[in-house]
């Protein structure tokens, strides 16, 4: 599993940050970015957490 954040429509909440800071991380300016690799076994769930609470819809699951 992968995730990405689409730049366009992240507003910099940090939810994403808040439910899973092994995978997300803000940029100086704020906005979320994910790990461009493999989500960690064991940190799935969390990332899809993650996804679900994103309030701009902004992040994806991906192969």
């Amino acid at each position: 599993m992968k995730v990405t954040v689409d730049e366009d429509r992240c507003a910099g909440h940090g939810m994403c940050l808040t439910l899973c800071p092994e995978v997300f991380d803000l940029t100086d300016d704020g906005w979320a970015v994910a790990d461009p690799g493999d989500v960690p076994e064991g940190l799935e769930s969390a990332a899809r957490e993650a996804i679900e609470n994103c309030p701009e819809r902004a992040i994806r699951e991906t192969d």
